[in-house]
């Protein structure tokens, strides 16, 4: 492998994992952030439906944390997992449902950025996938721990990017057929 492949992102070996952004826990973050992130991940989702790339969700406990908000919950019906562990991978069906995929790149978004999005990144990578962060894509509802958290994924080998570096890099080339589509998503934003 070469020194530059971690920062390779391929649309045949991506997934995009949106961890627990729920109902209840909407409210406790900075407004501004918060909508970014909602933004930017659904960009990415729209973006990943484009480019046939698997979208993977999470709820933390739900039944105290409320579903997924209703801004992203259509677009990651395609099977949420609950948890009660922090980090998606301590989860048996989490990791379950990324083996059945067999895909080996996670571009990761969600909340909160320090606690199980963190924890998430440090079990993808001891797991063996390349994991992409999508920093516009996370939020923590103070502005210091989310900087950690970013800081603290890159030391441990996560690539932190955004997400129209990870959707450009998905597509190569502008003679892709969904080119089009994606750049009125990301001029739409």
């Amino acid at each position: 492998m070469g020194m530059l492949d971690r920062f390779k992102i391929d649309r045949h070996q991506a997934t995009l994992l949106v961890v627990d952004v729920q109902e209840k826990l909407a409210p406790t973050f900075p407004a501004e952030q918060y909508r970014e992130m909602l933004g930017t991940i659904d960009l990415l989702i729209k973006g990943a439906e484009e480019l046939k790339i698997p979208v993977v969700t999470t709820e933390q406990y739900p039944k105290g944390l409320g579903p997924t908000v209703p801004e992203l919950r259509q677009a990651c019906a395609s099977g949420v997992i609950e948890k009660t562990s922090f980090g998606c991978c301590a989860e048996p069906s989490f990791m379950e449902r990324m083996r059945e995929l067999g895909r080996s790149q996670v571009i990761v978004t969600g909340v909160e950025a320090h606690i199980c999005v963190y924890q998430t990144v440090l079990g993808l990578l001891d797991a063996g996938y390349h994991v992409h962060l999508a920093r516009d894509g996370v939020c923590s509802r103070r502005r210091g721990d989310y900087r950690t958290a970013l800081q603290l994924a890159r030391e441990a080998g996560a690539v932190v990017s955004c997400a129209e570096t990870v959707l450009f890099q998905l597509m190569r080339d502008s003679r892709v057929p969904e080119f089009r589509a994606v750049s009125k998503l990301v001029q739409a934003r």
